[in-house]
């Protein structure tokens, strides 16, 4: 009995004092957000109190009661929002908060402490970010609300039908392995996309090259390069194309972490030497003036989960497999780290992903070996990227870096 009446003490103050502190924000909110109305507001910080109270106690006294109450909520806001309406605003904001404060008491009795807890502090967080919100929904593009809900519908509704059979002998990966495989790769980048382009949106470089690097590392050091020779500051740009490549290599662990571990631990190692001295490196050039900003136009690539992206990339994903596969069997462990150099000077993502999804008959030295080459070649191609495109004045020394963690990189695959 002692313990049943402490807890019920322990959920009715947790009730109250969630339902205060709400109250007071809505408070804060009204006079932040529409000082001038506040007369026609609907309840105080005590009016919250009372209600998470009220909704407690008809709770414990029944279902029906509860029910009742509520109802009568609902009819008081019901009058005060045919005032609102006469106003010209619509909102049922406050009505929403109303419920979920007359809810707490009940979630408290029927969940642990976590759940009320969570409601309370996303009703605090959400409305202490409007203007966030506002901004957020102003600059984002409805199109890729959709293209998400697309891949939402591909991942979630159609990956679970697709066939777990193998393709074929020169394809060991089911449909739905395929698809998988896709989906998580572009998923990544998306992540790395929409930190780019809405979070960042005024950045100073090197932020830039961090989180461009961890969307497409080429892509950045062809923008960062050309941004190199508009403003011919050549220091400015070097930190972050280098720091763009620095995350490469943490990118590449991420990936073969969720598909092939053993790859993973071989290269943790010296992938993390390898980000660790290009951060070092990058250091120097980029603090110095990481204030300066790079505008988000022209700085981010196409949206990763568009479905002609998504598919483009599963298509070069069949053919890498199959060409690797072709290589392999022809031409040994000496084929596959020639065409691990060829293909670093393309995508190498959908190389990388066909050595750690579709590697029977490969041990993990010759895989490793295969990406590390793969990722030295990329950085060589980025070499060339920073003089082309950012001039040999302002590109020479980003490209000088990049030749040696290039060069560096693939000399320690060979020793692997």
């Amino acid at each position: 009995m002692e313990q049943y009446f402490d807890s019920r003490l322990a959920h009715f103050a947790l009730t109250a004092m969630f339902s205060f502190l709400i109250g007071l924000e809505i408070k804060t909110y009204r006079l932040r957000f529409h000082p001038t109305d506040q007369e026609h507001t609907f309840g105080s910080a005590r009016t919250y109190t009372f209600l998470g109270i009220l909704g407690y106690l008809c709770w414990l006294l029944g279902t029906a009661p509860y029910l009742v109450a509520m109802a009568g909520v609902t009819l008081l806001f019901a009058l005060f929002y045919v005032q609102q309406l006469n106003k010209g605003r619509p909102s049922i904001l406050f009505y929403l908060a109303a419920l979920l404060v007359y809810t707490i008491g009940p979630l408290s009795e029927l969940f642990a402490i976590w759940l009320p807890s969570l409601v309370f502090v996303l009703m605090i967080f959400l409305l202490n970010a409007k203007p966030r919100l506002q901004a957020l929904s102003k600059s984002l593009n409805a199109e890729e609300l959709e293209t998400v809900g697309k891949m939402v519908l591909l991942s979630a509704v159609i990956l679970p039908l697709l066939p777990h059979q193998p393709i074929g002998t020169f394809l060991p990966l089911s449909p739905f392995e395929l698809w998988s495989a896709v989906v998580i790769v572009s998923s990544i980048s998306y992540g790395g996309y929409l930190a780019q382009k809405y979070i960042f949106r005024q950045r100073g470089y090197l932020i830039a090259g961090l989180i461009g690097g961890l969307y497409s590392s080429t892509a950045t050091t062809v923008v960062l390069s050309r941004k190199a020779a508009e403003i011919g500051n050549r220091r400015l740009m070097t930190g972050a194309i280098v720091a763009a490549s620095a995350m490469m290599y943490l990118r590449l662990i991420v990936i073969a972490v969720i598909f092939t571990p053993e790859v993973a631990e071989a290269l943790l190692l010296p992938f993390m030497l390898f980000a660790l001295a290009a951060f070092a490196i990058a250091a120097p050039y980029a603090l110095r003036q990481s204030g300066e900003t790079v505008p988000v136009e022209g700085s981010v690539d196409t949206n990763p989960l568009e479905l002609g992206t998504a598919f483009l990339f599963a298509t070069l994903f069949v053919v890498m497999m199959a060409v690797t596969q072709l290589v392999t069997a022809h031409f040994g462990t000496g084929g596959l780290q020639l065409l691990s150099f060829a293909v670093g000077f393309t995508d190498i993502d959908p190389f990388v992903l066909s050595l750690l999804t579709g590697h029977e008959g490969l041990k993990t030295p010759v895989i490793v070996s295969s990406v590390m080459i793969a990722a030295g070649s990329n950085n060589l191609l980025k070499a060339i990227y920073a003089v082309w495109f950012g001039g040999f004045a302002a590109g020479r020394i980003a490209a000088l870096w990049l030749l040696l963690l290039g060069l560096s990189t693939i000399g320690v695959a060979f020793f692997i």
